[in-house]
């Protein structure tokens, strides 16, 4: 890590976020504001740099902004347990499994159109194939429904 203060730029890049990024991480209140020099300029600590990979990492792991919130606070809490960590990591995996199935469900719709549409019209014309006769269905759920 480094023992000196680091330009947004240097935080960026030491972290992996872009400087857009931790700016609306800044409005939002993930972070506590930057500290400033007295041209304005931003500055940040290890501890900044500990607290924005923290979040980079959660957010790269898919939470939620609110979730990533209260994994912050329990950064921060030494009279909370680590059961809450544990039940927000559990909520987002369920969450993350029910995602899984979806896009599951939407592969085998996905895989069935394709196999329709070589054995039904592929080369004829596209007025007449069946994937866009499928989707334009009202009835029928493709996927995730």
């Amino acid at each position: 890590m480094c023992s000196q203060a680091l330009t947004i730029g240097a935080l960026a890049d030491q972290t992996g976020c872009n400087v857009p990024t931790i700016r609306y991480y800044e409005e939002i209140g993930l972070p506590p504001p930057a500290r400033r020099r007295p041209g304005g300029h931003r500055f940040y600590s290890e501890a900044d740099l500990r607290r924005l990979t923290f979040i980079r990492r959660c957010r790269d792991f898919g939470f939620p902004i609110e979730q990533v919130r209260a994994l912050v606070e329990l950064t921060e809490s030494s009279d909370k347990d680590c059961n809450e960590a544990r039940d927000l990591a559990q909520a987002h995996l369920e969450d993350v499994r029910r995602k899984l199935a979806e896009l599951q469900a939407l592969e085998r719709t996905l895989v069935g159109f394709v196999e329709t549409c070589t054995a039904a019209c592929a080369g004829g014309p596209a007025s007449d194939c069946v994937i866009l006769d499928d989707l334009a269905e009202p009835t029928r759920q493709a996927c995730c429904g």
